[in-house]
């Protein structure tokens, strides 16, 4: 990575990524790819991936529930203890402001996971192509730039936001473009707004492909 990009979020890019065992996302290469903060074509469509990836496990377990009230995407936190706090805070950051989708902790049936390290990379989202992959928080740039911001935007991708970084700091999704003052860590009207739609409109095209 650029030094222009670690020194926007330490080789920025705290990441989403799934341990969504089986389900089933093609893709030409099984090699693992890493979406980071940089906005590429191909760190777009990874995220493309991890996020159908999400919603059709989610669609699954709603079609064997259809009585089931609300959905939830369960996630397993267990192999980042050292940012639990920053975790659980973005879980609450994203519950308390949207509706057509709930986060939740558990290692039963996870949809994502979270992982914890150090790496020159910095954060990043590692999939392998078919669906599978984690959130990896690099101990350097979650020093650097504020941590709940970090992992409350790679949270966005999981719930299928994209960056802009060139945005503003009250723009979550902007990530490390504002620097490392800007501490926001809540999404603005526009962003909370899309994930309604994705989860409204994704949801219901999911379920209709798995009945």
């Amino acid at each position: 990575m650029s030094k222009r990009h670690l020194s926007r979020y330490l080789s920025v890019a705290a990441v989403l990524g799934l341990t969504v065992a089986g389900l089933g996302v093609n893709s030409a290469s099984a090699a693992p790819s890493y979406a980071q903060y940089e906005g590429s074509a191909r760190e777009a469509k990874a995220n493309k991936a991890f996020f159908e990836a999400v919603v059709k496990a989610v669609a699954e377990k709603r079609a064997a529930n259809p009585g089931a009230k609300s959905v939830t995407v369960v996630y397993d936190a267990s192999g980042a203890p050292t940012f639990a706090r920053q975790i659980a805070g973005s879980t609450s950051i994203w519950n308390s402001s949207v509706s057509n989708v709930k986060l939740q902790q558990g290692s039963s049936g996870a949809s994502f996971s979270y992982r914890e390290g150090n790496d020159p990379r910095g954060s990043y989202a590692s999939t392998d192509g078919h669906g599978k992959g984690y959130i990896f928080l690099d101990y350097a740039q979650n020093k650097e730039y504020d941590s709940t911001r970090v992992t409350t935007h790679e949270t966005g991708h999981v719930l299928g936001l994209p960056d802009t970084y060139d945005g503003p700091c009250s723009q979550l999704m902007s990530g490390g473009g504002p620097g490392p003052s800007c501490t926001n860590a809540q999404p603005d009207a526009a962003e909370r707004g899309k994930v309604e739609q994705l989860w409204a409109n994704g949801l219901a095209k999911a379920l209709h492909k798995v009945r």
